[in-house]
């Protein structure tokens, strides 16, 4: 079947068809706009009463996907003045939206080297809005046993399944060790607003700039998560000169702002690696189980990325030492003296 034969999308167009004759809808148009790691897709249609002529059709099958985080996340960055997706049309019980159409360049298509110092500061900025938006009981919190699970992916799905690493005695004390050290540095950070996946993939070149996408999974949890998601991210990477000189700009930003970032800049940009640390190993694990669980391949070759990621920072500290000597054992890669801190 083509995308536009599967039951799902034929679904689609029928709810696209009884929605008001004043959006002129063309459901016939219904083509595929982008798909990501979950359930969901995303397809552009034809809407003649919609500004810019063009929508988004989200198609979230329940049980799967559930449709009202993102209604509820949207709601608080609009209210935080952040250009999010209207919504012009649900049906939360079939797991179908229409969105207002962001357009088709994202920051990881725009990002290069003389663009990247004000597409960040346009970022930054957002960010910090969203941050000093935070209320309390509005999101879900990133909690000890939500970034236990996100860990826990590393060693089942990256270790165990995808490289066949055995799991001894002595490798799961000096992970659990590891995965002790990781959340303790990440729920004695200060707790605001997270996107949790604030990446240049999701961030759309618009006017105001950047649109948000893919928010629905926001909690309340570590202030520095969305800053290394930003700048360390899954599909280009930076120089670390460039990475230390923009955080640096968000720190004096944020506490201009009044937020309550760590004082000591040191101390900051260690909660910023270790956070980036916690990140980097559960994607690692999220991009080997969509690929063994869901047949999705592509994100796995990105997974080097992410190991050299992990690696540099492992290498900086010395309670990491035990994660360098692991990574380097299992690539045969020969050990480099480090820690920095």
């Amino acid at each position: 079947m083509t995308p536009m034969q599967d039951p799902r999308s034929q679904a689609l167009q029928r709810w696209l068809d009884a929605l008001p004759a004043d959006l002129g809808l063309r459901p016939d148009s219904l083509r595929p706009a982008s798909a990501d790691a979950s359930f969901r897709r995303y397809f552009r249609v034809d809407a003649r009463g919609v500004a810019g002529g063009t929508a988004i059709a989200m198609d979230a099958p329940p049980p799967q996907e559930d449709t009202r985080p993102f209604l509820r996340v949207a709601a608080l960055l609009h209210e935080a003045g952040l250009n999010a997706p209207r919504v012009l049309a649900q049906d939360v019980a079939q797991g179908f939206l229409l969105l207002a159409d962001l357009g088709t360049t994202t920051y990881l298509a725009a990002l290069n080297e003389s663009s990247a110092d004000a597409l960040f500061a346009d970022a930054m900025t957002a960010l910090l809005r969203w941050q000093l938006a935070t209320r309390a009981g509005a999101l879900p919190p990133y909690d000890e046993a939500l970034l236990r699970r996100e860990l826990d992916l590393f060693p089942e799905w990256y270790l165990g399944r995808h490289l066949k690493v055995a799991p001894t005695p002595a490798r799961q004390q000096a992970l659990e060790s590891l995965w002790r050290d990781l959340v303790a540095s990440c729920l004695s950070q200060p707790q605001v607003f997270v996107h949790r996946d604030f990446m240049p993939r999701n961030l759309m070149v618009t006017d105001p700039n950047p649109g948000i996408l893919d928010f629905q999974d926001a909690v309340v949890g570590h202030i520095t998560y969305d800053l290394v998601s930003l700048f360390r991210d899954a599909f280009v990477s930076w120089p670390e000169e460039r990475v230390l000189d923009w955080t640096i700009r968000y720190w004096e930003r944020a506490r201009g702002a009044g937020l309550p970032v760590r004082p000591d800049f040191a101390d900051f940009y260690r909660d910023f690696e270790w956070a980036g640390l916690q990140r980097h190993l559960k994607v690692l694990g999220i991009f080997a189980r969509i690929n063994y669980r869901d047949g999705k391949p592509q994100y796995l070759a990105d997974a080097p990325r992410f190991v050299a990621y992990a690696r540099s920072v492992a290498r900086r500290y010395r309670p990491l030492a035990p994660l360098a000597r692991l990574l380097d054992e299992i690539e045969g890669v020969v050990p480099q003296a480090g820690f920095t801190f």
